[in-house]
């Protein structure tokens, strides 16, 4: 007895155990990895479960005790590109910042992101308004009300110089088509028109026009051809 116990202790040192916790975490992430390249390379409609777990290099047992299907392991993998994109434009700006300059470095914080990982890009915005149609729409009421916020909060009077739900369709209506183009690394070129569009209702046409000149300033010359 003395013996067994001194072998299951040396085993337990050479080959310490990932806390169930650790490893169910890990394994969901890869399979939430895995769902975004598939998506980028077949599109959502044509991935299956077979190309996830391939990809993942898991079972599909394993599959299933994290997600119910592939909807589910979908909407984990959009969940996770959208706490993505925020963390990254959350990061762009000081609390110090007037609107306007906030406005400005969360979009370039946003489209860089986009434009340097397009399997992200695909899924958040290409693939997501193709499997939900109604998902612009709802980027657009939660989005509206975090841009007036900023007013808001820095006490500063809102005047709508024109409706901030328009704006932002006509902003993810140039995002989407971008990406759908194929042109996903060319997103910051957009940076001046989207920074105007964005601002104009918030700033009126004086000040967006100054921030996307800014912008514009900021957009290397020849990227396109360079990404």
């Amino acid at each position: 007895m003395q013996k067994q116990r001194g072998t299951e202790t040396m085993r337990s040192v050479l080959e310490p155990t990932i806390p169930m916790d650790v490893g169910a975490l890990s394994q969901r992430q890869r399979i939430v990895d895995a769902m975004i390249d598939c998506c980028a390379e077949k599109t959502y409609a044509t991935t299956t479960i077979a190309d996830i777990v391939s990809r993942a290099s898991i079972s599909r047992t394993t599959f299933y005790k994290r997600f119910e299907g592939k909807q589910e392991c979908f909407d984990a993998a959009l969940d996770w590109c959208l706490q993505e994109l925020q963390a990254v434009v959350g990061a762009s700006y000081s609390s110090l910042d007037p609107p306007p300059v906030t406005m400005r470095k969360a979009i370039t914080a946003c489209l860089d992101l986009l434009a340097a990982r397009p399997a992200l890009a695909q899924l958040a915005i290409g693939e997501a308004v193709i499997v939900e149609p109604t998902m612009m729409r709802r980027y657009r009421d939660l989005l509206a009300p975090a841009v007036e916020r900023l007013w808001d909060e820095a006490g500063q009077p809102q005047e709508r110089h024109t409706d901030p739900r328009l704006a932002l369709g006509r902003a993810q209506v140039l995002t989407y088509n971008a990406i759908l183009d194929g042109r996903t690394a060319q997103l910051p070129l957009l940076l001046p028109d989207l920074v105007y569009t964005l601002l104009l209702p918030f700033a009126g046409h004086e000040e967006a026009l100054r921030q996307a000149r800014l912008a514009g300033a900021d957009v290397a010359p020849g990227l396109g051809a360079e990404r």
